[in-house]
Parts: structure tokens; C-alpha cells; sequence
């Protein structure tokens, strides 16, 4: 009899519902996501959506879920303990990774959710984004920087000129790139109407850098220079 109750005292502590404890870490992560990632992942922002991603399951030990090689059974391969221990080990994985799928999905975007809700696990759902959007990504960045690399001045203000060229920094910064402080400033000038000539001589034979900051109120200053000597001479 006492046999008996042990045996059933053994198979019941095996069940998969004990055997899969929610860890405090993962608990963190699906109540606070939407909270920690507000922005929905859309065709514009992949690039900030992921290091965000990244950034949060990294901070609480979740990042190799986005791993595709990592599953239960590599897990219950590797392992050296008791078949038990292993078996708990492959229960936790599968119910961290289908409850940080159902995260990161609250954090997808409408238009974007139906490519990967066919998908059952945080990898593979990692895996399709990334395919989608690294290519279109680049072409992204390429349109961008050739826009920038073209922009002009012509009849807007400084302020509207300035920006629009901060939309496009940003908006490439969005896409996965970067630009050099010293790239920026020289589109900038090469931008400029022909009255800010002098001006752009000036910043051209600068020995010393200067912060993007600093570079917009010499041209927001240098405007108010070029408008009144238009004034004196008309």
C-alpha cells in the first residue's frame, strides 16, 4: 500500500504542469513587453524593433530563444543529468518559448502579424522577420542616402531645411544605418542656396569639428546674416 501511494506520489510530481515552472524573469518580460517595447514593429522601424527585442530577452537571459539550433531535444541531447531533471528542462524551454512568442507578437504591428502567426515558436518567428526585412532594409537605406546625398535648400526656410534632412537621418537611422556627423554637415552645405556661399567657404576651412548641435545655430545665425543683406541691397 505504501508502495502504491509513493508510486502515485512519483507520477504526480513528474506532471508536466509541475514539472514547468514560469520563471520570474520570464513573468517580467510578458507582463512588461508592450510596456518596454511600445512601438509596433512596422515596415519602418524593424531595425529600432529589434535591438529593442534583442536588448530585452538579452537583459533577462531569454536571447537564445531567437536561436533556431536551440530546441528541447538539443537541450535533452546535451544534457547529463537524470532523465527527470532533462524532461523538466524541456518542459520550462517550450513553455518560456511559446509564452515569449505570444509576447512578441503583442508587439507586431497588424499588417505584419499575418506572416508569422502561422509560425509556433520564438525562433522561427525571429527567423521569417528578419528574412523580410533585412533586403527590403537595405533598399530602404540606399533610397535614403541618395535622397540625402541630393537635397537642396531652394525656397525653404532653414528650419523646414534642417528638418528635413533630420526626417531623413532619422528615418535611415530606423532602417539599420548610420551617418557621420561630418557626412551630414557636408550634404547639408552642399545643399545651401548660392547667398550662403561665404558661409560654407567659412565651415569648409574649419580645422577644428563641430557638433551637429552647434553646426544648425551657425546656420539658423547665418540666415539671419544672408536675409539682411538681402534687405540692403534690394
Amino acid at each position: 500500500m505504501a508502495s502504491s501511494v509513493a508510486s502515485h506520489s512519483t507520477a504526480s510530481s513528474n506532471r508536466p504542469t509541475d514539472i514547468a515552472r514560469i520563471p520570474a524573469s520570464l513573468k517580467f518580460v510578458v507582463s512588461n513587453l508592450r510596456t518596454l517595447v511600445p512601438t509596433q514593429l512596422t515596415t519602418d522601424n524593424y531595425a529600432i524593433w529589434k535591438s529593442q527585442i534583442v536588448n530585452l530577452l538579452r537583459a533577462n537571459g531569454f536571447e537564445h530563444f531567437l536561436d533556431p539550433s536551440c530546441t528541447p531535444s538539443t537541450l535533452q541531447e546535451t544534457s547529463t543529468a537524470s532523465s527527470i531533471t532533462s524532461q523538466s528542462t524541456a518542459a520550462t524551454w517550450l513553455l518560456t518559448d511559446q509564452n515569449l512568442s505570444a509576447a512578441k507578437c503583442s508587439t507586431i504591428s497588424p499588417t505584419i502579424l499575418p506572416y508569422v502567426l502561422h509560425l509556433d515558436s520564438t525562433a522561427s518567428i525571429w527567423k521569417a522577420l528578419e528574412m523580410r526585412f533585412q533586403s527590403s532594409n537595405r533598399s530602404k537605406v540606399i533610397q535614403l542616402k541618395n535622397e540625402l546625398h541630393n537635397v537642396s535648400m531652394k525656397n525653404q526656410s532653414m528650419i523646414q531645411y534642417l528638418t528635413f534632412i533630420k526626417t531623413l537621418v532619422n528615418q535611415i537611422a530606423a532602417a539599420g544605418s548610420t551617418i557621420d556627423t561630418e557626412d551630414i554637415i557636408m550634404y547639408i552645405l552642399n545643399g545651401l542656396s548660392p547667398p550662403y556661399q561665404a558661409f560654407k567657404t567659412t565651415i569648409h576651412t574649419m580645422q577644428n569639428s563641430l557638433s551637429l548641435d552647434n553646426f544648425y545655430l551657425l546656420l539658423i545665425s547665418e540666415e539671419s546674416h544672408v536675409q539682411n543683406d538681402v534687405i540692403r541691397i534690394s
